[in-house]
């Protein structure tokens, strides 16, 4: 039996609203839950906590050490469409890679970067 499932994902933000909003109207995530200072976001099955820290150093500020997830998808090209219309700032285009996977990378409105891969058959 796996014992591992259901990730979430834990990020820090300088303003909550202002990220809550990108995940919401660009990346396509449903609010599920606030609570004072958080907002649980989702999207299928991946879910992000987002958490205010106004005063903390900015992800955008860490370079390569700003990535957070990897991310299977079963249509990376549609899914790369979805957030090229919406004006999602990428830092790798949708390629195919030797590894097996067909993969673009994504940099959110606070700097957090996320990978997103579908398996090539």
């Amino acid at each position: 039996m796996k014992n591992l499932f259901a990730p979430r994902y834990t990020l820090a933000v300088k303003n909550l609203e202002v990220s809550k909003t990108f995940y919401m109207d660009v990346l396509g995530f449903d609010l599920l839950n606030e609570f004072p200072g958080w907002s649980f976001l989702g999207r299928d099955n991946v879910i992000v906590m987002l958490g205010e820290c106004a005063d903390e150093r900015p992800a955008s500020e860490i370079g390569d050490h700003s990535y957070f997830a990897y991310i299977e998808v079963r249509d990376a090209s549609m899914l790369f469409q979805e957030f090229e219309t919406k004006g999602v700032h990428f830092i790798k285009r949708i390629q195919d890679e030797i590894w097996g996977m067909r993969e673009f990378g994504i940099q959110t409105v606070d700097g957090h970067r996320i990978m997103f891969g579908q398996a090539l058959d």
